[in-house]
């Protein structure tokens, strides 16, 4: 009870602290405003100084305002995490107690029993021992969490206290400042439902409850249309515009002459005289579309080129940008679904061949002639489907066109969710819940190694498990969380704040349909797992997944970090072959089983820990934290021992390829 009204306490100084600077800056937030906001009516038509002054102090207190509720925002999920942690303590106190009161009924019925034998007594022992051994976890975890909690709050104070006066918090895209608290705070609140807020859908097995179907007719909702010849030669266009371009919201008009002049001078020419943008507002909207498109098919593509189109296409629903275009620059997004579904080919999705004509054909260690087979069967699928649907309004190669791009789907699962699986293959095979082997231990405890969290090894056990198992289903709904992700941060209304988050200037932005989406999936693990270690609070809209393509950005380096380590555990066998190699791995772990375990213990332990932020809240045990932790091990495995194994397996870094 102390620990949480310390944390509470914690929580409140910080955000009185922010309150306070908030309130000492409100004088000076009108010094930020960009150049639209200079440009107030009011002055510019008065000419006084009351006009703008009085301006000023409006936007400096719908900042004042916002950062206040960015404040209790911290606040509240602070609060949910610290009830989340008290529940768990509860639940491990009463388990405790029930583990003593069998205890005493033991020892009751033992001493009552004058033919007592020496096993008896051995039992008693056991059960002693293992209370004892858990009420000395449960110490150290008290000890260390007390420990954590009091270096943040210093570490807090003297932030606080060396904190200037500058405030980093501009406003954007606030409508006469009708944005609704839960905007500004980054939220979920409910909301009117939309055309994109639909019903889980997604590609895992529907043989557990509670799972969704895979349904090609459910999943092609959320898969977007492979890019036709001539769309990818648009493409390279708008690739190379975003390329060289610096964005800011002041080139979104220079970009849309480019674009033009580059595909059709004498359109461009006749643009850039008369200003119409809407008469071209068709090629436009094609342009953009099939740059998202061809990003959520293609998530190593397009790195930094996307993150500028989300903000230009952000920026472009502006009431001021949507007076000088007179058209909306983004459209619903194309997918395979909506595709057949104008040309009347929707059948084409239940036919039982689908399964065959899209299905990943894995060479692995099988013979040649065997692959070939598969791959004639494929073809032949593939031309069955085509014949079989053509119709005038749907022909064999949109069909094609079709098929290969739910294929796209498919090998996005084998490249992105399949090293998850495979991990989980490897971690059950060398850890079981109840039981470890000496020096093999999951154990770990706050204050050692840089971990935050403390947990014995049953615990971390499933913490590892959970983790991998939500991250599982994560990249298995990633083109549906992408979609919802594009539908929030493009949603016209839905405004956001530009703020210094602690990791530079970014744009806050609720995201309600991703962190709905979100629960469902987190719901549907905890089900399915039985139990749940750690906090369940899923950070969307707030300093530490400030918008919704940050949250893609975050799950997007799932098998980034998974597929080199799963490269590497598979390929330590083979290195174990060579004569001088196979002394260093024996000199220094002992064998191959021993090396591979001595890694797995290391990435179990310390990309589980509750590192990667300077205090419980912003790391920890809540969803997006242990993906913190997971980059934070990443950034240090230079330091590991099995680093020199990382180099010869042929890892070159956790955002690159693993090249045997």
């Amino acid at each position: 009870m102390f620990k949480l009204f310390g944390s509470l306490f914690r929580a409140a100084t910080f955000c009185a602290a922010q309150n306070q600077r908030s309130g000492m800056n409100s004088a000076k937030l009108g010094a930020v405003l960009d150049e639209k906001n200079e440009q107030e009516p009011q002055a510019a038509a008065n000419g006084t100084d009351a006009g703008a002054s009085s301006y000023e102090e409006h936007i400096a207190r719908l900042k004042a305002e916002a950062e206040a509720q960015d404040c209790a925002n911290r606040l509240r999920v602070a609060q949910e995490q610290l009830a989340e942690y008290a529940a768990q303590k509860e639940e491990d106190s009463a388990g405790l107690v029930q583990e003593a009161e069998r205890l005493k009924e033991a020892l009751a019925q033992l001493l009552q029993q004058p033919g007592s034998t020496a096993a008896d007594f051995q039992q008693i022992a056991h059960m002693f021992n293992s209370l004892l051994e858990k009420l000395a976890d449960a110490a150290t975890e008290a000890r260390a969490f007390a420990a954590q909690q009091a270096s943040d709050l210093a570490t807090l104070k003297r932030s606080s206290a060396q904190a200037d006066l500058h405030n980093d918090v501009d406003m954007k895209r606030v409508r006469d400042g009708s944005a609704s608290s839960s905007e500004a705070s980054g939220e979920t609140a409910p909301e009117e439902e939309d055309d994109s807020a639909e019903p889980m859908r997604g590609t895992i097995s529907s043989q557990s409850a509670g799972m969704p179907s895979t349904s090609f007719a459910e999943r092609a909702r959320y898969i977007p249309l492979r890019l036709s010849h001539d769309e990818r030669k648009l493409l390279r266009l708008l690739e190379s515009a975003l390329n060289v371009s610096e964005y800011t919201d002041k080139d979104l008009c220079a970009i849309l002459s480019g674009l033009l002049v580059a595909t059709d001078y004498r359109k461009g020419q006749d643009l850039i005289r008369d200003r119409n943008f809407a008469d071209n507002a068709e090629f436009f909207q094609d342009i953009f579309e099939l740059g998202r498109r061809y990003k959520i098919l293609n998530p190593d593509k397009m790195r930094s080129e996307y993150g500028k189109l989300m903000y230009l296409l952000m920026d472009s629903a502006e009431p001021a940008i949507q007076e000088l275009l007179e058209f909306q620059c983004v459209r619903k997004l194309r997918t395979v679904s909506s595709f057949l579904e104008e040309r009347g080919g929707l059948a084409m999705l239940d036919d039982p061949l689908m399964h065959t004509a899209t299905a990943e054909i894995v060479a692995g260690e099988r013979p040649r002639h065997e692959v070939q087979r598969d791959i004639k069967i494929k073809e032949k699928a593939r031309e069955a489907l085509s014949r079989r649907y053509r119709t005038a309004r749907l022909s064999e190669e949109e069909i094609l066109l079709c098929i290969y791009s739910i294929s796209d789907n498919n090998s996005y699962l084998l490249f992105n969710r399949d090293p998850i699986d495979r991990f989980i293959h490897f971690f059950h095979r060398y850890f079981k819940s109840d039981t470890h082997e000496p020096g093999y231990s999951l154990a770990i405890q706050g204050g050692r190694d840089g971990a935050r969290l403390t947990h014995n090894h049953e615990r971390q056990y499933h913490y590892v498990l959970q983790s991998l198992t939500l991250w599982r289903e994560i990249s298995t709904e990633m083109f549906k969380l992408w979609y919802l992700a594009e539908s929030d941060m493009l949603r016209e209304g839905n405004s956001y704040r530009l703020c210094d988050t602690g990791q530079g200037l970014n744009r806050v932005q609720s995201a309600p349909q991703v962190g709905r989406s979100m629960q469902q999936i987190l719901s549907r693990v905890q089900s399915r797992i039985g139990s749940w270690v750690g906090s369940s609070v899923v950070h969307l809209g707030d300093h530490n997944v400030p918008n919704a393509l940050m949250f893609i950005d975050k799950y997007t380096q799932v098998p980034r970090i998974l597929n080199p380590v799963v490269s590497v555990l598979e390929e330590i066998p083979k290195l174990y072959r060579d004569p001088h190699l196979r002394m260093y791995i024996d000199a220094t772990f002992g064998g191959v089983e021993q090396c591979r375990k001595a890694i797995l213990v290391d990435f179990c332990r310390h990309a589980f820990d509750g590192s990667g932020a300077d205090n419980f809240f912003d790391a920890g045990s809540c969803i997006d934290g242990r993906l913190t932790s997971a980059w934070n091990w990443c950034s240090k495995i230079e330091k590991k021992p099995f680093y020199h194994v990382f180099k010869l397996a042929g890892w070159v870094g956790f955002d690159g390829e693993v090249k045997t």
